[in-house]
This record gives C-alpha cells, sequence and structure tokens, in this order.
C-alpha cells in the first residue's frame, strides 16, 4: 500500500509540475486574458455586426416550374374511382406526392457562403477552448489532495472550479452540435423546395434559419469571450487555494 501511495505521489509530482502544471498556469495567467481580447477585437468585426441580415441571405437556384394539370382529378367519378383505388390499397396520402427529385437543374445546392466563412471563423475558437479547458482541467484535479476529516475548504474550492470548467467544456462542445443541427435543418428545408417548389413558406424558412445562424453564431462568440474572462477570473482570485487546498500545522503557528 505504501508503494502504491508513493508512486502515486511521484506521478503526480511530475505531471502537475512538468509539463502540464507550468502549461495550465501559462493559460491562466497569460493565453486566457489574449485569447479574450482577440474574441472581443472579432466581436467588432464587421462580418459579425450586419444590421440588414437581407445582406447574409444565400440565392436558392431552384427554379418553379408550370403547373401541371392531373386529369385523374377533373372528372369527379374518376377522382371517385382513384380514391377507392387509395383506400385499397391501404395508403391515405394524398394524391400529390410532390416532385420527384432526380438531380438539381443547376447543379450542386450550394450552402450559404457567408454563414459557412463565419463557421469555419468560430469552430477552431470553439475547439481551441475545449482543449484549453480539459488542460487546466487535469491540472486542478491533480492538486486535489487525498480525503481528509476538517480543512476541506480549499479542496471545495477545487471542486467547483473543476465543476466549472466541465460545464464550460459541455457548453463549447454543445455549441458544435448546434452548428451540426443546422446544416441538418437547412438541408431538409432545401430538399423541401426541390420537392414542393410552389410553396413560397419552405423558401422563407431557410432564409429565417439563416437569419437564425447568423444571430447564434455572434452569441456563441461572445459567450466564448464570457467564459475566457469568467474562467481568467476565477482561478487567479483562488489561485492559493487550488494550488495549496490545506495549510500544515506549521503554517498555522506562525
Amino acid at each position: 500500500m505504501s508503494s502504491l501511495i508513493k508512486v502515486d505521489r511521484e506521478i503526480k509530482t511530475k505531471v502537475s509540475l512538468d509539463p502540464v502544471g507550468s502549461a495550465a498556469e501559462d493559460l491562466v495567467a497569460n493565453f486566457f486574458p489574449k485569447k479574450l481580447l482577440e474574441l472581443d477585437h472579432f466581436l467588432k468585426d464587421p462580418s459579425i455586426n450586419i444590421n440588414e441580415l437581407k445582406e447574409i441571405h444565400s440565392e436558392i437556384n431552384l427554379s418553379v416550374p408550370d403547373p401541371i394539370l392531373l386529369s385523374n382529378l377533373h372528372d369527379g367519378l374518376e377522382g371517385q374511382n382513384a380514391k377507392k383505388r387509395k383506400l385499397e390499397d391501404g395508403s391515405g396520402d394524398d394524391l400529390v406526392t410532390g416532385t420527384k427529385v432526380f438531380v438539381m437543374p443547376g447543379g450542386m445546392m450550394k450552402c450559404n457562403g457567408n454563414l459557412v466563412e463565419l463557421i469555419e471563423k468560430v469552430k477552431p475558437e470553439i475547439r481551441t477552448l475545449i482543449e484549453k479547458c480539459n488542460t487546466v482541467k487535469m491540472w486542478v484535479q491533480l492538486l486535489i489532495p487525498r480525503i481528509e476529516d476538517g480543512n476541506n475548504f480549499g479542496v471545495s474550492i477545487q471542486e467547483e472550479t473543476v465543476a466549472e470548467l466541465r460545464t464550460v467544456e459541455g457548453e463549447a462542445a454543445s455549441y458544435l452540435d448546434q452548428i451540426s443541427r443546422y446544416y441538418i435543418t437547412r438541408a431538409k428545408l432545401v430538399s423541401k423546395i426541390a420537392k414542393y417548389p410552389h410553396v413560397e413558406d419552405y423558401r422563407r424558412t431557410v432564409t429565417e434559419i439563416d437569419e437564425k445562424e447568423y444571430i447564434s453564431l455572434k452569441i456563441i462568440v461572445s459567450e466564448l469571450r464570457n467564459q475566457y474572462v469568467t474562467l481568467h477570473d476565477m482561478i487567479l482570485k483562488n489561485i492559493e487555494k487550488i494550488k495549496r487546498p490545506r495549510s500544515s500545522n506549521a503554517d498555522a503557528l506562525y
């Protein structure tokens, strides 16, 4: 048992001091302030401060075809027979099921170029925050001492710091999920436009989705900056308790 404790102390000492410990302290003291200033500058960039959201709209190059008259709906008897055949087949769907799309007439349907360019700038910032939070979280976890009765105020600060880092890490990961959901939702709407080109609501919904994503991206950048500020402030204010959660008896005498 004593050998295991000795090995555990040696591992923690090596990992916490070199290289994770020094790297984590450098992240908190230098990288976090630098990054929050960069993101604050990014929030002032014209590309993320467009007032007229019409400027980010993307043209949907799907023309509306001429309407096709269905002969089986002209005659009442034919309509009744068609409905009867439908019921006999066991399907209760409408007779008009949309246009079958085998290929886009204008070639591949492009994404919204303005949003794709902005997303490609934001995604590296999200990934960076996740990676740096993970490094600092590991460092604080290694500084947590073994469980003892009493004198655990510093340990509670360490645990609170780890919880905050874990929360920030999870929120940043959810931003990536949000971007993926945007692409999936938009793709489904564009498919609906191709199948039902006469329905204007689908086209308007695509522009609404684009506007919503643009606003969301600006909020994400703002949240990333705020999270750097919060972590930097929280850790620096409690750095002594984080690094030395328990004071020794000798320190208490002087």
